[in-house]
């Protein structure tokens, strides 16, 4: 296919060029041609002033008398044309371009005068450097231009490429070639500048470069088609810039013809606008025939090149000149590249397509010619919005919003756009907010906009609260919504307006519960935004900090709220206290407002009663978010507010502590009487809440609550497991007062070790305390977690380490060995928590605090801070790595890490494997099914996997020794009452047997072999199966290492786009390379030379690779069940 494409691209420039040879004698002399001679003979600069005697009417049709052009470089003389004079013997034209380009314009003036004077010269030069510019040294002989045929020249640069003879300016790091691509560009620019008037239209000068530049497009090396490209389409891009100087002469000749017309229908003057006119529209005919050339001679082959560079560069050129020169470009002909590349599997192809429509849309006068054009490939336009790589993703949203402006898309069309309101990368959910911004709340792109009432920011709020609704029952995708319309919806900012709204002030608008839920949301959500706060979780927890403006807008921003609260705060309480949505969002909002502006307003009224409410809400809510809201805001009013205000707060603080206390003392002795237990429930939350903030004073409460425990054990295991998180709280808050206090008494150290044990005995008590079937419940396994992470916090704020060598070393604590099996034993029954059960439990409150991931990261909490020996429950956790789902073997991992930076893994990774292989064995000896039994032994193999595959690349030389004595002690292991742990060897001790070099792994080969020398294996051949096994694959482990060392074959070597150009990997193969593959190169033929790779780039101009698709994951979210939009799959990567 390459071949017929370059002989009739070689038939086409060889025709053009016997049409040039035979219109060259015959063609009309040019004054300017008659000036130059006479300059020449003359040498008198003088001369070159004195302009021909013609008549007007010539003057019309001939090109200006190049010697104004001369005489204007002269006079126009500056120190860089004096430089370029002076430098332009020395200097060659590929010297100027790598140097300073400010130089071009003007030795672009001198090679064209020179050009004018002796073509043939100039030509050769011009050629030289264009080969040059290529990274070739190739010289063509003046003499023999003519005869030259371009494919020979062709040829011979592809040999000198092949024999490594050419150098790469373009993608050099040297700093000499930093500017090499932007002055290659403005040599071209300049060149065709300074031709306009005249060698431009020769059809020998552009011609033959043309043809040299479409010919280097298509060869083989990487580096001929990147800069033959580079000047080929700056070509196209200079054209159309002559082609619109000319357009706009036509244009004015046209007038002017009219206009005489109207005079006179002829005479001399119309006869010479006439002839202006024919010559003008000849030579742009003439100049976009030169476009059409490269476009089809160059862009149409390169911009499916398999470099995604090439073909970025061929999509931004063809956005440019469709922009520019619609006249021709603006067309389906053309605009189709444009959609073809929105597949491309390059991210930067794909943006440089959607960047270039993103132009031609945002000009009116375009869109009735994109209108087939939107049809075919708006869709794909739609889907690039969700595309794998975000700033496509971002752009393409941009360019959806310039369809919607012009109402190209349906409305029913855009339902998959909106899940990306709840994306992970923020880039893409701010542009998709500001679209549905523009789009449904602004309503920018609505054909008949409503007129003033449109910009009010109630309309707004109505429109966002639509929005809303579909997202209602989520609280977290309406937060997600609200972060990302809040930079562009100033009426988020209105807070007046918000409140008036919630106080429905305003009867005529239509607002529903779910609205006024809603609102409040976004109200507080708002708030926090304006006051530099994060709304939506982010990948980094850096504390934000802010600049001086950011801080001064921050605290204005506090003073509005304030003010805009201040009266309303408590009709708003007042209004919306019994409702448990509102209430955690309502109540949040003051930790947001400035305190001090109470005082200065003379509001304190307003703020003891809104104190007061808050209190209120305090004891009439029991859920986990209000609780903690009012506890939050509380606890900020008492701290943030001064004098009076504060003096007020904390004695509010003191009463919700007395009545808190005891309500929970009455409730528990009317649950001791055998009343309703939900009373103390509640009243324990808000204990447990308020606990979590600040010490609360139960020291007789204590008591009361230990003696319940001990006489009620058949109690609610929810009700059990706050009495214990209350007593825990209580301890470690005196262990804080301790700690921090100056001076340390008998009595509060006995006080707390008396608490201590006391906590202590319970816990022990119900470590010990079967839970039952895990299948009948679901309150035992959450009492059970709850024991498991009380029990791994106590001990790590007691642990020994934390009061060794101090006066508070009577406080250290570790527990015995006994105490810490029973620990794990009950740790390991919540890890087999089925995850349907988990799935069921998802929306239960404090359910992050009490599922299997809380209760592995306590267990790893206790060995990663030492807080227990880690001999025993470090290898317990490790060998449950792999079988618990993701999240657990992410939590071990972690522990992993951890361990490595000051721990020998080896034993405990040993130890790890031996536990594991345990259950497996444990498995065997019980059940008789055998899928059972594999699995057990599957999970055992994937463990060693796991931990084996810790050490790659220099830590395995590293640690060497280490791994070494792992596996000889695992052998030691295996062959313990051999044969009935021989399995051992083949599920654990194999796979790091393979991180040793190839002669630990021969002595490991003959050691297992010499344990077997006075041994019957024949008496049970099953048994001893796994050892044979293991001896097989440590064989095929030597032989396959040996082998690699001693020989690389030939046949298994394939050549790829690695040897293609400079790469790192080459450098690691250059010694192979040339002590045994080059003296063998012939043997692999001439079709499999270095440049395989780029010679498909040729003839199959990057093939789409269907093996490995990379298609972006569906989201399923509730939101898009609400909205009942079906969804298309959308392709993250060009297919």
């Amino acid at each position: 296919m390459e071949d017929e494409t370059m002989a009739s691209d070689s038939a086409v420039r060889r025709s053009k060029r016997a049409r040039v040879h035979t219109r060259t004698p015959n063609a009309q002399p040019s004054k300017a041609n008659v000036t130059e001679n006479d300059r020449l003979r003359d040498q008198s600069p003088s001369h070159d002033s004195v302009e021909e005697p013609e008549e007007e009417e010539e003057s019309l049709d001939d090109p200006p008398p190049k010697a104004k052009r001369t005489r204007t470089t002269f006079e126009g003389s500056s120190a860089a044309a004096a430089a370029a004079s002076a430098n332009r013997p020395d200097q060659s034209l590929i010297e100027v371009i790598k140097g300073n380009g400010k130089l071009i314009p003007q030795v672009v003036k001198l090679w064209v005068e020179q050009y004018e004077k002796n073509p043939k010269p100039a030509m050769v030069e011009l050629l030289k450097m264009l080969f040059e510019a290529c990274g070739a040294k190739y010289h063509i002989q003046g003499d023999f231009l003519d005869e030259t045929d371009v494919d020979d020249v062709v040829v011979a640069l592809v040999n000198l490429a092949r024999k490594g003879e050419v150098e790469d300016y373009q993608s050099s790091k040297k700093k000499e070639f930093k500017n090499f691509k932007e002055n290659l560009v403005s040599f071209w620019d300049s060149l065709v500048s300074e031709c306009q008037n005249g060698p431009l239209f020769d059809q020998v000068l552009f011609d033959k470069c043309m043809d040299y530049i479409i010919a280097l497009s298509c060869t083989p090396p990487r580096v001929y088609r990147q800069v033959a490209s580079l000047m080929g389409l700056q070509l196209v891009t200079s054209f159309i810039d002559v082609a619109k100087i000319l357009g706009g002469q036509r244009e004015t000749t046209q007038r002017q013809l009219n206009a005489e017309k109207k005079k006179r229908s002829e005479g001399p003057r119309v006869e010479s606008l006439n002839k202006r006119l024919s010559v003008t529209h000849e030579k742009i005919t003439m100049i976009e025939e030169m476009m059409r050339k490269i476009f089809t001679g160059l862009f149409v082959h390169r911009y499916r090149d398999i470099d995604p560079e090439i073909r970025m560069s061929c999509i931004q050129a063809l956005g440019v000149w469709i922009l520019s020169y619609p006249s021709l470009f603006l067309q389906d002909l053309y605009l189709k590249y444009l959609g073809w590349t929105l597949n491309d599997k390059s991210a930067g192809v794909r943006k440089a397509s959607v960047l270039a429509l993103q132009n031609l849309y945002e000009a009116d006068d375009n869109v009735p010619s994109l209108g087939l054009f939107t049809e075919r490939f708006y869709k794909r336009m739609l889907e690039l919005a969700d595309d794998i790589d975000i700033s496509v993703a971002v752009c393409a949203i941009g360019l959806v919003k310039q369809l919607l402006r012009h109402q190209l898309v349906p409305d029913e069309e855009l339902g998959s756009l909106y899940d990306l309101l709840i994306d992970d990368p923020p880039d893409i959910r701010r542009a998709i907010g500001a679209l549905v911004y523009d789009h449904l709340i602004a309503q920018k792109f609505n054909s008949s906009p409503s007129g003033e009432d449109n910009d009010s920011s109630e309309i707004h709020l109505s429109r966002m609260l639509q929005i809303l609704r579909e997202f209602s029952a989520d609280q977290i995708l309406s937060i997600y919504v609200i972060d990302d319309v809040w930079e562009y919806m100033g009426a988020m900012k209105d807070w007046k307006r918000i409140i008036s709204m919630l106080l429905d002030e305003n009867p005529s608008i239509e607002f529903t519960d779910e609205d006024a839920t809603n609102l409040i949301r976004l109200l507080c959500a708002s708030v926090k935004k304006a006051v530099g706060e994060r709304i939506v979780p982010v990948t980094d927890n850096r504390k934000l900090y802010h600049n001086k403006a950011q801080r001064e807008m921050i605290e204005n921003s506090k003073a509005d709220v304030t003010v805009a609260m201040m009266k309303n705060y408590p009709l708003l309480l007042r209004k919306f206290m019994a409702d448990k949505a509102k209430v955690p969002s309502l109540v949040e909002v003051i930790v947001n407002m400035n305190l001090k502006l109470y005082s200065l307003k003379r509001q304190e009224e307003n703020f003891k009663t809104v104190l007061k409410l808050m209190k209120e809400a305090f004891f009439k809510h029991g859920e986990k978010d209000a609780l903690r809201s009012c506890v939050k805001a509380i606890n900020f009013c008492s701290t943030e507010s001064q004098g009076e205000l504060r003096d007020f707060a904390e004695i509010k603080m003191k009463e919700l502590e007395d009545e808190l206390i005891a309500k929970i003392k009455s409730t528990i002795i009317e649950v001791a009487d055998g009343n309703d237990e939900y009373s103390l429930l509640v009243n324990l939350k808000r204990l447990y809440e308020l606990h979590l903030t600040r010490p609360v004073p139960i020291e007789s409460l204590y008591e009361d609550i230990l003696m319940f425990l001990q006489r009620f054990r058949s109690i609610d295991d929810e009700i059990v497991s706050f009495l214990l998180l209350n007593m825990y709280l209580h301890v470690a808050w005196c262990l804080h007062s301790i700690i921090n206090s100056k001076t340390i008494s008998e009595e509060s150290l006995s006080s707390l070790l008396s608490k201590r044990a006391a906590l202590f005995e319970q816990l022990e008590h119900f470590l010990q305390t079967p839970f039952g079937d895990q299948e009948e419940g679901k309150s035992g396994n959450f009492l059970a977690c709850r024991v498991c992470t009380i029990v791994a916090d106590v001990w790590c704020l007691f642990r020994m380490i934390n009061f060794a060598s101090t006066k508070l070393e009577s406080l250290g604590y570790c527990p015995n060995e006994t105490v810490l099996r029973e620990y794990w034993k009950l740790c390991e029954q919540q890890l087999y928590i089925s995850d349907e059960t988990e799935d069921e439990d998802v929306n239960k409150e404090y359910i992050e605090e009490t599922n299997r991931d809380a209760v592995i990261i306590a267990a790893a909490k206790l060995v990663a801070t030492d807080a227990v020996p880690k001999e025993y429950l470090a290898p317990e956790i490790i060998s449950h790595f792999v079988m618990h789902g993701t999240s657990v073997s992410e939590i071990v991992k972690h522990l992993i890490s951890v361990l490595k930076k000051k721990d020998d893994v080896f034993r405990i990774f040993l130890d790890a494997l031996k536990r594991a292989y345990g259950r497996h064995l444990a498995v065997l000896s019980s059940s008789s099914d055998e899928s059972m039994s594999v699995k057990s032994f599957q999970e055992c193999k994937d463990l060693a996997a796991r931990l084996s595959g810790t050490f790659v690349g220099a830590a395995r030389n590293k640690h060497r020794a280490d791994i070494l004595k792992m596996v000889e002690d695992g052998i030691e292991f295996a062959f313990v009452d051999s044969p009935k742990q021989l399995s051992f060897l083949e599920g654990a001790v194999l796979h790091f047997v393979s991180k040793l070099p190839t002669p630990d792994m021969v002595d490991i080969l003959k050691n297992v072999q010499k344990r077997t020398e006075n041994v019957n294996t024949e008496e049970d051949p099953s048994g001893w199966r796994p050892y044979y096994s293991f001896v097989d694959g440590l064989k095929e482990k030597c032989a396959k290492n040996e082998g690699l060392q001693e020989y690389f074959p030939l046949e298994n070597l394939k050549l790829t786009e690695q040897f293609s150009g400079p790469r790192k990997d080459l450098l690691i193969c250059l010694p192979f390379f040339f002590d045994y593959l080059l003296p063998n190169l012939h043997s692999l033929g001439e079709r499999r030379n270095i440049y395989a790779s780029d010679q498909e780039a040729v003839d199959g101009e990057a093939e789409e690779e269907d093996d490995t698709p990379l298609i972006h994951s569906i989201r399923t979210s509730s939101k898009l069940r609400a909205l009942r939009v079906p969804r298309g799959d959308n392709f993250g990567q060009a297919t």
